[in-house]
């Protein structure tokens, strides 16, 4: 999404996490996000806004239904990449932050969970921090508020696994957000460069090593609850899922912790 410099729009990356359906997805995202995006620039014509969608070498014909969405809004408004080999959900939601025009940034994913108007939440999430030091600021969607509720419908199995994934992320890399895994983030743009920018974990755990380089370099972060409905064919596989996020966590923490990896952040134009 592009923002000129007299108006507030926001940016907005569609990734698309592949392999776990056999249609996309797009489309219901799609045309929630383009129906909203276009009645609010007809109420304020100083906003602008582009739609990046990131096909992950998916097989469901996805590049071919956005590359429609482009056609009939033009690519001015809609562009999609698409990668030859799948890349990771933080891969592919790092290449659309890097060819991103806007001065805000929203992380989205492209199943619709979230509802697209809530987009004004995390505005407000992020309008809350003012003022930025150094222009950088992030406001994370959250589903922490749905907890109970989503217990309630998970096995015991899934559960357990969702609590140590929860203790995992406190005690080694996150201590002060509550849904790190929520695919609705609005940044800044100059807290999407100076995080992206030495973002490492391409995979699912992406999102804890953005928050956790983000606390590092004190970017100030609020969290926001979101509305949030699961989606069917959008899960992970529980258990060899959650075994590579834990290992990444691991990874996150100690490689860091011995300078493996470090905080030498720049800046992309």
């Amino acid at each position: 999404m592009r923002k000129t410099a007299q108006d507030d729009s926001s940016g907005v990356i569609s990734s698309y996490p592949t392999h776990f359906r056999k249609t996309s997805p797009v489309p219901l995202m799609m045309d929630e996000a383009l129906d909203y995006l276009e009645k609010r620039q007809e109420q304020d014509p100083s906003f602008t806004y582009e739609v990046i969608v990131v096909d992950d070498g998916s097989k469901d014909q996805t590049t071919k239904v956005a590359l429609r969405y482009c056609k009939k809004y033009g690519s001015d408004k809609v562009r999609v990449l698409t990668l030859v080999k799948n890349c990771g959900k933080g891969g592919a939601v790092r290449m659309g932050v890097f060819s991103s025009r806007g001065k805000k940034i929203l992380m989205a994913d492209a199943d619709g969970a979230t509802k697209f108007a809530d987009i004004e939440k995390v505005e407000e999430g992020l309008s809350n921090l003012q003022p930025w030091p150094d222009q950088m600021a992030i406001s994370c969607g959250s589903r922490a508020h749905l907890e109970k509720d989503s217990i309630a419908q998970r096995s015991y199995f899934r559960t357990l696994l969702m609590y140590g994934f929860h203790f995992l992320v406190w005690f080694l890399c996150v201590k002060d957000i509550r849904d790190t895994q929520c695919g609705f983030k609005l940044l800044t743009r100059e807290a999407a460069s100076q995080t992206f920018s030495v973002l490492h974990i391409d995979r699912w755990a992406f999102d804890v090593e953005l928050l956790y380089i983000a606390q590092r370099l004190k970017i100030p972060i609020a969290e926001v609850a979101v509305n949030w409905t699961e989606i069917e064919g959008s899960k992970l596989v529980p258990f060899w899922s959650w075994l590579q996020m834990g290992r990444d966590l691991l990874f996150i923490r100690l490689r860091y912790l011995t300078g493996a990896w470090q905080l030498e952040t720049r800046k992309y134009n």
